[in-house]
């Protein structure tokens, strides 16, 4: 085993430990059905603001174009220097990216950094390489008003970063609404809720009425 996986191993029973301590999160003011035991799971519209962040190699990124596809999205509000939930969070992106396997081709992954004055692209793109990110897995910075506005977008503004929630978004292809799981879970959790959407969503193109 290399260093690198031994890291992610370490990682990973560490993200365990605190999944099973950590209590329910308190819960924002929105209709929440329990999903499991550390975290709720809302069915939210959003309204992705029309601006532009800078991906991992540098490139610009017009987000709402980006989130507009024919792919499932998997979103997460993280930074590159968190020690607390930020690697639970990752790890669970790396464990989503293991599992589904041949079918990457039909996700797109995104993390946002919410310290986007420390996390430049050269530095999300190690954070991305220390966790075995494969194609289809993007880190984005960009300027703070900018990131502020996704934030606010998503219901998901601190105002300090370490009081920021654990909180991932999915969306299926050509539905207005997110599925917001808020708390913490396993990778085997959220990719439960993957295939969920994913049965869901081919269940309405089937039977649209």
């Amino acid at each position: 085993m290399n260093k690198k996986n031994r890291t992610l191993h370490i990682l990973a029973g560490a993200a365990a430990i605190l999944v099973s301590l950590c209590p329910v999160l308190p819960s924002s003011a929105m209709d929440h059905s329990r999903a499991g035991e550390g975290y709720t799971k809302s069915i939210v519209e959003y309204t992705v603001p029309d601006i532009t962040l800078i991906n991992q190699t540098g490139k610009p990124i017009k987000l709402a174009e980006y989130l507009n596809t024919d792919k499932t999205v998997v979103l997460e509000f993280i930074f590159s220097t968190c020690t607390t939930i930020c690697p639970i969070l990752t790890l669970n992106f790396t464990t989503l990216q293991q599992r589904l396997d041949t079918e990457l081709d039909t996700v797109r992954m995104i993390s946002i950094s919410i310290d986007p004055e420390h996390d430049t692209p050269a530095l999300l793109n190690n954070y991305l390489q220390k966790y075995n990110a494969k194609p289809g897995w993007d880190f984005f910075t960009g300027r703070v008003e900018d990131v502020t506005q996704v934030m606010k977008a998503f219901n998901a503004h601190v105002s300090d970063k370490m009081g920021h929630r654990p909180l991932i978004f999915l969306h299926a292809p050509h539905e207005k609404k997110w599925v917001r799981l808020d708390g913490l879970m396993s990778g085997e959790e959220l990719l439960a809720q993957y295939r969920m959407l994913k049965r869901q969503a081919l269940q309405i193109r089937h039977n649209p009425g």
